[in-house]
């Protein structure tokens, strides 16, 4: 049997205490709504429509491509948001899917559990609840002497016993199509809220005779994020899945607790996660690498054998065998070649760092290409910017660049050249040739000797 899914994000989320839609913050890189989004469609649904309200711009633009949208432009609860709905979608068949935005745990496994229990008991309403240590702030689910529920209780209108009830409701149905609009269109805002509650089509159902069907999940699947404490928590158990996937495909990870990664990054079986690892959209790490601690990489991919300690890469790539790190910043289009080393304290941009070429240390490399097997002494800049346009450098194969040398583009420094440390090079350097860029040294006998008794002097008087 066929199903629409309808997903309810219009709300602010008031206790966020934050401009920022509720569903769209952001967890393991994407936004709550999007993780609901993709539990959805593994239930494969005819179509899926979002309700969306505050910020409905900022929110539809996030939408992927076939997911619809419906503005509920005044919030009355949650039956008058799935009643715009319905209104968008018109004459609606088979089953009705509906869940909140605000619970990124939520699996398509759960969902589809809550279809097929729908579908084999032939129930007119099938509700998804959890039992929880604190229900506090759920609506509570009423169940008489045989079990059957007869009930949804929001908490607002819980009396004492109800208020003591552990299961809860975790806002996820599945209704015929044709009752749910029928039930809709008789709801009354008679509660503490002044809202039309969705709950209340479970009571209608019941009056009618009809058995509403459960499905039980975990508790963590089920959680709804409405503070930042609780998206914080929700990250938590989101991050232990995907550590726990990775190490459970041949990933190692010294410690799991410290160890971000984002949905979408790629880490292949024999890689080494160590401590303090911090991996966002686009990242791929290969078989072999060993990342950190202590390494933040953004859309970056670290080779195979590679090392990356102590850095922080943003749209860079890492080449087999190489080496970046200690205290490292590669920023976008620095492209580390195999067996190549980025050093301590060394700053590369938009720059190409061939296979085997070193820059050891303390040194910045901006808009350049390094040949194969140069090396680059302490201290090298790349003088690239003029204050109005950038320029390039362009250094061959097998050059050794001294310590202290300023390059100042654009410049280019043949194969097998050198330059001699403290150099300022203006002018291009012809393969195997020495550059000195630097003014004649001159020693003054005594000099030192006279200025240390002229300022002693000075400042006995």
């Amino acid at each position: 049997m066929s199903h629409t899914a309808v997903i309810l994000a219009a709300g602010k989320g008031t206790r966020m205490k934050s401009d920022l839609p509720k569903v769209m913050h952001p967890i393991a890189g994407r936004t709550m709504l999007s993780w609901v989004i993709d539990a959805v469609q593994a239930t494969d649904p005819e179509r899926v429509v979002v309700v969306v309200g505050y910020e409905a711009d900022r929110v539809v633009s996030s939408l992927p491509d076939g997911v619809e949208h419906c503005v509920q432009i005044e919030q009355h609860g949650t039956g008058h948001a799935v009643s715009v709905a319905l209104e968008h979608l018109g004459a609606v068949e088979g089953d009705v899917l509906v869940l909140p935005g605000d619970t990124p745990l939520i699996g398509g496994d759960d969902l589809q559990r809550l279809l097929d229990e729908h579908r084999s008991e032939h129930n007119a309403t099938t509700v998804l609840t959890a039992v929880v240590d604190d229900p506090h702030g759920y609506g509570r689910i009423v169940r008489d002497g045989d079990g059957h529920v007869t009930a949804i209780v929001e908490q607002s209108d819980a009396d004492a016993e109800t208020d003591a009830i552990s299961e809860i409701n975790a806002g996820m149905y599945v209704f015929d199509a044709v009752e749910l609009t029928e039930d809709i269109a008789t709801l009354q805002a008679g509660n503490a809220q002044g809202e039309y509650y969705l709950t209340d089509v479970v009571a209608a159902v019941v009056a009618r005779g009809h058995t509403v069907g459960v499905v039980a999940a975990d508790p963590d699947s089920v959680m709804g994020v409405n503070t930042h404490r609780h998206l914080a928590a929700a990250a938590a158990l989101l991050r232990e899945r995907i550590n726990g996937q990775l190490m459970d495909a041949g990933v190692h990870m010294e410690d799991p607790s410290t160890v971000y990664i984002d949905s979408g990054v790629v880490v292949e079986p024999g890689a080494s996660l160590r401590s303090n690892v911090h991996l966002t959209s686009g990242t791929v790490v290969e078989a072999g690498a060993v990342v950190g601690p202590d390494v933040s990489a953004d859309a970056t991919s670290i080779g195979s054998g590679a090392k990356v300690w102590y850095a922080v890469l943003r749209g860079a790539r890492v080449g087999a065998g190489a080496e970046v790190g200690p205290y490292v910043s590669l920023r976008p289009d620095a492209e580390l070649g195999e067996g190549s080393k980025a050093g301590t304290f060394v700053e590369i941009k938009k720059s190409v760092i061939g296979r085997g070429a070193k820059v050891p240390h303390l040194s910045y490399i901006g808009d350049a290409t390094i040949g194969a097997r140069s090396n680059i002494g302490a201290g090298t800049i790349t003088v690239n910017y003029n204050g109005f346009e950038k320029f390039r450098t362009e250094i061959g194969e097998d050059v050794k660049i001294g310590s202290d040398t300023m390059l100042v583009a654009p410049v280019a420094v043949g194969d097998r050249a050198m330059t001699a440390a403290g150099s300022v090079i203006t002018e291009d350097v012809e393969a195997d040739a020495m550059a000195f860029g630097r003014a004649r040294q001159v020693n003054k006998p005594g000099l030192a000797a006279r200025l240390r008794a002229r300022y002693r002097g000075d400042s006995a008087q």
